[in-house]
């Protein structure tokens, strides 16, 4: 009679565990289809391994794996830039758009948008006092098909909330996804129904701690929501790259026109009746709108702190623009050095790791000369040693 042994009791693999795997064969996979795009690869087994990528991406976002997907990308980050643009922008589009499909019926998109809006007061925003007007929220709502920014087809909802650069910060992918699903079921089901996804997304402002003479400028984001079929020629950009060019030339010229009609509206739900002064950035997608505001939220902070140092009467000797890294985002950072060579301030201007640096640093001057550095006054560095001294330094006048 043949001896059985007993099976060996299996092996409980932690979920962390689990999770590294699964996040490390995701960087490997965005990493391996982001070289093969510029290969002779067969194009049929190509095509099937980015749509099992992205059948992937769009599992993990809706099973709200966000350490997982937030790990992949970081990893990918530091391995390959194309490898990690594709994974990134693969999940953002997973996380902030769905395809409904339906029998009989045409095929659905929902996407979440958003726009950055600086505001300027005095005294600073109350949230109290915002989105009291259901006039001036319906003209705005209506303002979206109306003014071309949507499709005259399409179904907008916009949320009756202006949020903080924090409170979209904290939207991970998963919750973002929850969201458009719920805002999905709302304007698909026409009933109401529970939003807790929606309801979480609002933390609330914070404390307003300016002085009622103060003059503020503040960051607000309008977020919605689009419903539109899938295969609506309003949204087709053109193939050919001069039509393409007129495409967008038109869309930004009605956005434009659409931030001057639409201003007074938007300042009556942010502030009622007070008097505030809006500048608008594009609207975008969520995560592209997302990044607009923050790269000009902190071009506006770095600059407020450069100031404050110039006002107290420091004369900077050296200014210094290098590369550098700041809790693993890639910076550009303005050092002002005293005369006697130690450092007056340090600030940092987020960047993607695959930017044009010349660009960006035209940009970094253009912001410092509003402050009355001129670029002969500014060096221009390869980056920052262990002890942040700037290496290979030279004028960029040069």
């Amino acid at each position: 009679m043949q001896n059985k042994k007993r099976p060996a009791p299996r092996k409980n693999t932690p979920a962390e565990d689990q999770d590294d795997v699964l996040s490390d064969a995701l960087c490997a996979l965005a990493l391996e289809l982001a070289e093969q795009e510029d290969a002779d690869t067969e194009a049929v087994e190509l095509r099937r391994k980015q749509n099992d990528f992205v059948r992937l991406v769009r599992k993990y976002v809706q099973q709200q794996k966000d350490e997982l997907l937030y790990t992949a990308v970081m990893q990918a980050r530091d391995e390959d830039v194309a490898g990690w643009r594709l994974l990134r922008e693969t999940v953002e589009e997973a996380a902030g758009t769905i395809h409904v499909r339906r029998d009989n019926a045409p095929d659905m998109e929902v996407n979440a948008f958003a726009i950055p809006v600086f505001v300027h007061s005095t005294g600073g925003l109350v949230q109290e006092q915002s989105f009291l007007d259901d006039s001036a929220y319906d003209t705005l709502l209506a303002s979206f098909t109306q003014a071309g920014l949507e499709a005259p087809k399409a179904r907008v909802v916009l949320v009756r909330h202006a949020y903080t650069l924090d409170e979209l910060n904290r939207i991970r992918y998963g919750h973002l996804n929850a969201m458009v699903r719920e805002a999905a079921s709302a304007m698909m089901d026409k009933k109401v129904s529970a939003a807790p996804a929606l309801d979480r997304s609002i933390a609330g402002w914070p404390k307003n701690t300016f002085g009622a003479d103060d003059s503020a400028v503040e960051l607000r984001f309008l977020l919605g929501f689009a419903l539109k079929r899938a295969d609506d020629p309003f949204y087709a950009v053109p193939e050919e790259e001069a039509a393409q060019d007129g495409y967008f030339a038109a869309r930004l010229e009605r956005y434009r026109q659409w931030t001057v009609d639409v201003a007074p509206v938007v300042a009556r739900c942010l502030a009622g009746e007070r008097p505030v002064q809006l500048n608008f950035l594009y609207q975008d997608l969520f995560h592209g709108a997302l990044e607009q505001g923050r790269l000009e939220h902190a071009m506006l902070e770095m600059l407020a702190q450069l100031r404050a140092v110039l006002d107290s009467g420091a004369a900077p000797a050296r200014v210094v623009i290098a590369p550098a890294e700041a809790r693993h985002d890639s910076v550009l950072r303005v050092v002002l050095y005293g005369a006697d060579g130690s450092r007056l301030v340090a600030c940092d201007k987020p960047v993607d790791p695959d930017c044009d640096v010349d660009a960006e640093l035209d940009d970094v001057a253009d912001a410092l000369s509003t402050l009355g550095i001129t670029p002969d006054a500014i060096e221009l560095a390869t980056g920052y040693d262990n002890l942040g001294r700037p290496m290979d330094a030279r004028p960029m006048a040069s």
